[in-house]
């Protein structure tokens, strides 16, 4: 019997928070959108149960309580997340995330700024 790579995802997933560097974007705060997937290898070759999977309701409640925690730099935010969830589901075999930051505070800056990760579980 041959494995099977699937993947969940959560995608435009939009969260308020307080993330940055600069006094601002502490005081302000920002819109977040968070864009991940997460490449498995299921536990049946048929998939029909919750616990043969990774459930993406508990993916959310992960992402969202990082979320929810001041950080100044994303780039920790995405490490975390990633950790998370090789920590939370052992049949994770790889992580993509992507969070943008919808504004930037440089006044001649038009866009947003995003950080991005891709993290392979470690072999034992």
């Amino acid at each position: 019997m041959s494995a099977h790579i699937m993947t969940i995802q959560l995608n435009d997933v939009k969260f308020y928070g307080y993330h940055g560097l600069y006094k601002e974007e502490q005081k302000v705060g920002n819109n977040f959108i968070v864009n991940l997937s997460i490449e498995f290898i299921p536990t049946a070759q048929k998939i029909t149960s919750i616990i043969e999977t990774i459930d993406y309701v508990q993916v959310y409640h992960l992402v969202n309580t990082r979320m929810k925690i001041p950080t100044p730099l994303l780039e920790t935010i995405v490490v975390d997340i990633a950790d998370s969830i090789f920590e939370k589901f052992s049949i994770a075999q790889k992580v993509n995330i992507h969070i943008t930051k919808e504004k930037v505070y440089i006044h001649t800056l038009n866009g947003n700024m995003s950080v991005a990760l891709s993290k392979t579980r470690e072999p034992f």
